[in-house]
Order: structure tokens, then C-alpha cells, then sequence
């Protein structure tokens, strides 16, 4: 690790960062734990072939501040944190690599929970769950089945495009609205499911024609190139794919009135610059970690010990946090990303 980076985790507050090694599976992972002033730290696993441990640092480090703000936020007695593995799901030895990491996470003693993020499954979580039980999302639980985590993460990205929506139209309904779908991974996908159930007009794009194919015939989507997205009219633009879409080039692009998606840090660095263009622009901006939390709060909820019914009602409480953050950005005069931060920041001052 450089010293800019280790300078970035002091700066940053971090708590805890832990290089994964293990000579024998071949795995290489780092575990970044932000915060656990509120409670453990609860991020899920990603696994991605980064170009770099370098580029692995910088990714499980914002995910894992995020996952800080985006708990405080929700109100949940957790942390944040994150796992990142390098690697590919196709690597004959994936399961020894998921195994070797339950060892690392035991050894943390329950300071940091992990479960599925983008990369993993439930396969995965099985694997880690052979050595630590300080995992989520495993087979025969509720994150275990039928893309749980992910449905709940578009259900609360749902109910705040709803109330994002009752703030400019007055009303939330989004029937005949049209939203453009950046992304039809697990949440893009569940989201699309959602909002044509609402009524919504779909316009999507993903990097696999065989998704974007397939969004047509089951939700009648106008599809588009993924270049394009940007160009294209519509009343919510939703990234749902990876982060660091939104900059001054893109922005300028944009020809809608919202931006909420399940992105994480969709905002390209540095992020106050690019949060002003969209205000500039007069674009309402849905902070992502408020917007995404539904996750979060899903999983929070499972290890308290709540049934699926009461995890959505509290999934569906997204919609009034995000009015809380839209308040507090118009009585303070400030951008709805520092209004989300003002009250993240409360709330862990506040513990």
C-alpha cells in the first residue's frame, strides 16, 4: 500500500484495513472496516478482477465509508464496511479463495459481517460460513434466496423515486413516467420489475445485449446503446450499474429532472464539483447511499431478527428519509449530498 493511500485511511477515519493472502487457495482480498461506533461493521463481499490491489484499495475503502454513512443514515445500529476479493467466479479454485476468507473474517472476532455484493452469490457466503458465522446471505435464509438483498435494494430505490417524484409532481405516482435504467444487473433488474408493475415507460442498457433482449419482451423497454444513455429524455435517470458515471461530460448530457440509482459513489471525484453541476442544472439529485440502503437495512433487519414483512415497512421508510434530507437541503441552503452527510454525521455524533 502507498503512503497516499495509508495518509487516505488515517484521513479518513478508518478503523481497521486487512491485506487477505492465502498462498494456498490463491486468494487476495482486503477488508476495510470504517466504523463500528454504532455497531459491527456490515458490508458485503465484491468480487471483481481489479486491475490492481491498488484500484482494490481505493474500491474498498469508499464502499466501505459509504456502507458507514449509509447505516447511520438508515438509523440501524451497525458500522461499515467492506470486502473486496480479486478474482473471477470462473476460478477453479473460487470456493478454496471464499473459504480462506470465512478464516480472515473469524479472526476479527464480529467486528465486520459480511454477505453478497457485486460478484458474489450465495454460493460464495456458503463457502465463507464453513469458518466464520459472522456472514449473511447464505443458503436457506432470507438473503439466500431469490436475489432477497438485491429486490430489497430496488424496493427502497422504488419508494424513493416515489417520494423524490411527490416532491416535483406532486404525487408519487409513476405511472407514464419515463426512467432510464443504467444497468440491468440483480437491482437493475428487480427495479425494472418494480416500476413496470408502477406503469413506468423503461428505456435500458446493460453491457449484455441478452439482458437489455430480454427487458424488452418482459417489461416492452425501449432499448439503447450504452453510450447513449445519457442523450437519453426521460424524467429519472436510475445508474444502477457501477460508480463514478456523473461528471461534468455526463451531467451536461443528461435530459431528465431526477438522478436516483443504486450506484454506489455515482458521483465522480471530486464529488462536490459534479454535485453542483447537477444543482446548477436544476436536476434533483437522490443521494445514493440513502436511496440504496434498502440492502442494508434488509440485512440489519434479518439479524435482528425480523420476518420479511416487517423488513420491507422498514425498507419503505427510505421514502422519509429522503424527504428528511430533501428538508434539510432547502432550510439550509445546501446541495441533498451534503444535507445526506449532514445527517449521517448527526447521527454518529449521536450515538
Amino acid at each position: 500500500m502507498s503512503v497516499s493511500e495509508w495518509n487516505e485511511l488515517d484521513k479518513g477515519g478508518f478503523e481497521q484495513f486487512i491485506w487477505c493472502r492465502d498462498q494456498e487457495s490463491g486468494l487476495r482480498a482486503f477488508i476495510a472496516i470504517h466504523s463500528t461506533k454504532r455497531g459491527p461493521a456490515l458490508g458485503g463481499c465484491r468480487l471483481w478482477p481489479y486491475a490492481s490491489e491498488e484500484d482494490a484499495v481505493a474500491d474498498a475503502m469508499r464502499l466501505a465509508r459509504s456502507m458507514t454513512y449509509k447505516a447511520a443514515a438508515a438509523g440501524l445500529a451497525y458500522g461499515g464496511g467492506k470486502a473486496v476479493v480479486i478474482g473471477r467466479a470462473d476460478d477453479p479454485r473460487i470456493e478454496q479463495q471464499f473459504e480462506a476468507l470465512g478464516r480472515f473474517i473469524e479472526r476479527l472476532n464480529g467486528i465486520y459481517w459480511t454477505g453478497v455484493d457485486v460478484g458474489t452469490t450465495t454460493a460464495h457466503m456458503d463457502a465463507v460460513a464453513r469458518f466464520t458465522r459472522y456472514v449473511t446471505d447464505m443458503s436457506g435464509t432470507l438473503g439466500g434466496t431469490d436475489d432477497w438483498t438485491a429486490d430489497m435494494t430496488a424496493y427502497g430505490l422504488l419508494h424513493g423515486m416515489k417520494a423524490t417524484a411527490k416532491r416535483l409532481y406532486g404525487t408519487d405516482r409513476l405511472r407514464n413516467l419515463t426512467i432510464a435504467v443504467q444497468g440491468l444487473g440483480k437491482v437493475g433488474w428487480a427495479l425494472c420489475r418494480y416500476l413496470h408493475r408502477e406503469g413506468a415507460r423503461l428505456i435500458v442498457t446493460d453491457l449484455s445485449m441478452r439482458l437489455v433482449e430480454h427487458a424488452v419482451r418482459e417489461f416492452q423497454a425501449l432499448p439503447i446503446a450504452a453510450d447513449r444513455i445519457y442523450d437519453a429524455p426521460c424524467h429519472i435517470f436510475a445508474p444502477c450499474a457501477l460508480g463514478g458515471i456523473l461528471n461534468l461530460s455526463t451531467i451536461e448530457r443528461l435530459h431528465c429532472r431526477i438522478v436516483a440509482g443504486s450506484a454506489n459513489n455515482q458521483l465522480a471525484a471530486p464529488q462536490a464539483v459534479h454535485i453542483e453541476a447537477l444543482k446548477q442544472r436544476g436536476l434533483v439529485y437522490a443521494p445514493d447511499y440513502i436511496v440504496n440502503a434498502g440492502g442494508i437495512i434488509a440485512t440489519a433487519a434479518e439479524l435482528d431478527g425480523d420476518g420479511p414483512r416487517r423488513i420491507r415497512s422498514r425498507v419503505k421508510r427510505i421514502a422519509r428519509t429522503l424527504e428528511d434530507v430533501y428538508l434539510v437541503a432547502e432550510t439550509e441552503g445546501m446541495t441533498t449530498a451534503a444535507a445526506a452527510d449532514h445527517l449521517a454525521e448527526h447521527a454518529l455524533r449521536n450515538v
